[in-house]
C-alpha cells in the first residue's frame, strides 16, 4: 500500500465463511473421540476445550481485523479526511465497534458455558452444553453478515487507492474539469491517466512521480472541481478539497483561456476566488493552458483584466503552457519545484526545529593576539626553482623526454636500475638470476652466508676424522629416517622368506625344459651309443590308441593328421610333434560330452506359434500388457499389493494439535 498508514489488508471473509473456518479448525485441532464410560472429569475437560477453543479462534480473526485496518484518529489528517468523504467516518466506525462488540459477547458466552461445564454431570449435559455455547457463539457471528461485507469492500477499495505520502515534496493540481491537469502529468511524470475530451473524466486522485535536483516529488492531478457550496458537492469534487486542505504543497490552478473546456473564463476566476482559502501558506502558480489556441495577449481588455486581477493578488505567479505542443512545460515543472523547495526551507527557518539546533552550533572566529605581522615563510631554493618550460631548449631534462628520444613507449624501456645506491657503479648492470641450480637466490641472500659455510666444512673435517661417517648404517639425518630405514630392512626379510617358502613345493625345473619332439631325443639317444627304436613304436602305438578313441567317441570325424603329434607322458617324458594325442583327445571328448548332453526338442515358449513372425508380435503383446502393472510396480498378475499413496498419518486416525499448519 503507501507510506503514510494505509497498510495491506487481509481479505475479510464473509459471516458464514467465518463459521466454516473458525467451526472447521475446532473440528480438526481439537480431540474428537469421547465415550459416555469415561470419567467425568475428562468429558467435562474434553467439552471446555472445544468451547475455549471456539472462542480463541474467533478472539484471534476478530482482532486480525480490528487491527489491520486503520484508526482515523490516527492517521494523517489528510487521509483520515479521505477516507471520510470516500467511507463515510461514522459507517466506517459503526462496523468496527461492530465486531468489537461482537468479540466481547463471544468471551463472555465462552466464560459463561465453561462456568456451566464445570458443573456438568453426565456426557448428554456436557455436549448439550457445549453446542448451545457454539450455538450462541454462531448467531452472535451471523449477525455481522453487514459489517463484514462493509469493510470487504471498504477494504478492495482501499488497496486501489494511489500511494499518497502527506509528508513528502507535492505538485498539487487542480481547477475546473477538461482544462488540461491530466495531460500535464503525464507530460511530466510517468503516469498514465486517462484523457478525454469530456468533463469528469478522472474520478479520483491519481498520482505520479517525477525527478528534480536528484530529489523525488510526487505530482497528484484531482478531480475537476464545480464552483458551488461544499455542502452540494459530491465525493469526486470532495477529494480534490480534501487535498488542498490537507497537503503542504505547491497548487497549480489551471486555467483555460479558449473556453474549449465549456466553462467561461468569468466561472474559472470565480472558482479561483472561492478556493482560494485553501491556497493559504502554500505557493500558488496560475498555469494558464492550451497557449496554442489562445493566449492571454489575444483577450479582450475585460477578460484580461479578470486574469490579471488574480495575477497580481500576493503570492501568486503566473506561467503559460501548452501540453499539446509541450510549449512552457518544463519551464513549469522547474517553477513550481523551486517556489515549493524555497517555501519548505523558509518554513524550517521559521520553526521552532532551527532554535533547538542553532543552539548547538557554535562558530570559532580566531582574534591576532598582537600586532606582528608573520608572513608565510618560503624557502629561497623555492622561490629560485625555475618553472618547468617544456618549448624552453635549457629546461630539466625529465626521463620523459628521454624515452620520447629514444623512441617513445613501447620503443625505449627506461633504465631503472640507473639510481641504484651501490657500492661501485658497474655493479648496476650486473644480471642476478633468481633461480640457480634449481634454487631460489633470494633465500641465500645473507651476509654471514660465507662464515656459516666455513663453519658447517671445518664440522664435516671433523666428524670425518673421528670416523662418524665409517658405518653407513648409521648415517641417518632423524630418527624418523632411522625407524623408516629399518621397517624397510624388516620388509625385505618378510618378502624374502615368503618367496622362500612359494620356492619350496615347486619343480626343481620348469615344465618347459621337459618338453621335447621325438626326433631329438632319437637324435641324442643315438649320439650317446643307445638304440631308441623302442621307444619310437611305443610312441607310435600310443599316438595310434588315442587317434582311434577320438575317432570312435566323436559324431562326426573330425579326421586325423598323418604326422605324428606332441607325446608327452607320465612315465617317458616325450613330446611329440605340436600337441599330445592324449590332450587333443581329452579336449575333443570333453567338446563331445558337452554336444551329446540333453537338449530339449523345441522351445516351449514358442509352443502353439505358427512361425517367428506370431511369436514375435506375442512377446510384444505380452509386454505391452504388463506395462500397467509395471508402472505400478507390480511383479505381475497375482501381484495384489495396494501401495499407500500418502504416509499413514495423514489419512488415518485423528491428528494431533498442529499438525495441519501446512495448510
Amino acid at each position: 500500500m503507501s507510506t503514510s498508514g494505509l497498510k495491506a489488508i487481509a481479505p475479510v471473509p464473509t459471516a458464514a465463511d467465518f463459521l466454516d473456518i473458525v467451526l472447521s479448525k475446532t473440528q480438526r485441532k481439537t480431540p474428537t473421540v469421547i465415550h459416555k464410560n469415561f470419567k467425568i472429569s475428562r468429558i467435562r475437560n474434553f467439552y471446555m476445550r472445544k468451547v475455549k477453543f471456539t472462542q480463541d479462534s474467533f478472539d484471534e480473526k476478530l482482532g486480525a481485523i480490528l487491527s489491520e485496518f486503520p484508526v482515523l484518529d490516527d492517521l494523517h489528517p489528510f487521509l483520515a479526511s479521505l477516507m471520510n468523504v470516500l467511507y463515510d467516518k461514522n459507517h466506517y466506525k459503526l462496523a468496527l465497534g461492530q465486531l468489537r462488540t461482537a468479540r466481547h459477547l463471544i468471551d463472555q458466552v465462552a466464560k459463561d458455558y465453561v462456568r456451566l461445564l464445570k458443573f456438568g454431570d453426565s456426557l448428554y449435559r456436557c455436549k448439550q452444553l457445549k453446542r448451545a455455547a457454539l450455538g450462541r457463539m454462531a448467531t452472535i457471528m451471523r449477525r455481522q453478515k453487514d459489517p463484514l461485507a462493509y469493510l470487504e469492500q471498504v477494504r478492495q477499495h482501499i488497496s486501489r487507492l494511489p500511494a499518497i505520502d502527506p509528508s513528502t515534496r507535492t505538485l498539487l493540481i487542480c481547477g475546473y474539469p477538461n482544462v488540461g491537469k491530466s495531460s500535464f502529468i503525464n507530460k511530466v511524470t510517468r503516469a498514465d491517466v486517462d484523457v478525454q475530451p469530456y468533463a469528469f473524466t478522472t474520478k479520483s486522485l491519481f498520482v505520479g512521480h517525477l525527478d528534480y535536483k536528484y530529489l523525488r516529488w510526487q505530482v497528484i492531478d484531482t478531480p475537476g472541481i464545480l464552483d458551488h457550496p461544499l455542502e452540494e458537492m459530491n465525493t469526486i469534487e470532495m477529494q480534490s478539497i480534501t487535498a488542498l486542505a490537507h497537503l503542504k504543497s505547491c497548487v497549480l490552478y489551471f486555467m483555460d483561456l479558449s473556453e474549449q473546456c465549456g466553462y467561461t473564463l468569468e466561472a474559472q476566476c470565480k472558482l479561483f476566488h472561492s478556493i482560494k482559502p485553501l491556497f493559504a501558506g502554500k505557493p500558488t502558480m496560475l498555469v494558464i493552458n492550451k497557449i496554442d489556441v489562445t493566449r492571454l495577449d489575444d483577450l479582450p481588455a475585460e477578460s484580461r483584466a479578470l486574469v490579471e486581477e488574480i495575477i497580481n493578488s500576493e503570492g501568486v505567479q503566473c506561467v503559460q503552457v501548452s501540453c499539446y505542443s509541450e510549449e512552457g512545460v518544463m519551464d513549469l515543472k522547474n517553477k513550481a519545484c523551486d517556489a515549493l523547495l524555497a517555501q519548505r526551507v523558509e518554513s524550517k527557518l521559521k520553526g521552532a526545529k532551527i532554535n533547538t539546533i542553532i543552539n548547538r552550533i557554535h562558530v570559532a572566529l580566531p582574534k591576532a593576539r598582537d600586532d606582528i605581522v608573520r608572513a608565510p615563510f618560503i624557502p629561497d631554493a623555492v622561490k629560485e626553482r625555475k618553472k618547468y618550460d617544456r618549448d624552453d631548449p635549457d629546461r630539466r631534462r625529465l626521463l620523459k623526454d628521454v624515452e620520447a628520444e629514444g623512441g617513445g613507449a613501447g620503443v625505449y624501456n627506461i633504465n631503472l636500475k640507473k639510481d641504484y645506491f651501490l657500492k661501485n657503479d658497474e655493479w648496476k648492470e650486473d644480471m642476478i638470476p633468481e633461480i640457480m641450480d634449481g634454487k631460489n637466490i633470494a633465500d641465500f641472500i645473507d651476509p654471514d652466508i660465507e662464515e656459516k659455510l666455513e663453519a658447517l666444512e671445518r664440522e664435516e673435517e671433523r666428524l670425518a676424522a673421528e670416523g662418524f661417517y665409517d658405518d653407513d648404517s648409521d648415517m641417518f639425518d632423524s630418527e624418523d629416517e632411522r625407524e623408516n630405514a629399518e621397517r624397510q630392512v624388516a620388509l625385505e626379510k618378510k618378502m624374502a622368506s615368503q618367496a622362500k617358502k612359494t620356492l619350496k613345493n615347486r619343480p626343481r625345473l620348469p615344465a618347459s625344459t621337459k618338453v621335447r619332439t621325438l626326433s631329438e631325443l632319437t637324435r641324442d639317444m643315438t649320439a650317446v651309443g643307445l638304440d631308441p627304436s623302442r621307444i619310437e613304436q611305443r610312441a607310435i602305438i600310443l599316438a595310434k590308441a588315442a587317434g582311434a578313441k577320438r575317432k570312435r567317441d566323436e559324431d562326426e570325424s573330425m579326421g586325423m593328421d598323418d604326422e605324428m603329434g606332441e607325446y608327452s607322458g607320465d612315465d617317458d617324458g616325450m613330446n611329440v610333434d605340436e600337441e599330445s594325442p592324449s590332450k587333443r583327445a581329452k579336449a575333443n571328448s570333453g567338446a563331445v560330452v558337452a554336444k551329446n548332453k540333453r537338449k530339449p526338442r523345441s522351445n516351449r515358449q514358442l509352443a502353439g506359434l505358427r512361425d517367428d513372425v506370431q511369436a514375435d508380435r506375442a512377446i510384444k503383446l505380452r509386454n505391452l500388457g504388463q506395462r500397467p502393472r509395471n508402472m505400478l510396480a507390480k511383479a505381475g498378475e497375482s501381484d495384489r499389493v495396494i501401495r499407500t499413496k500418502m504416509p499413514k498419518h495423514l489419512f488415518a486416525g485423528k491428528r494431533k494439535m498442529g499438525k495441519t499448519n501446512r495448510r
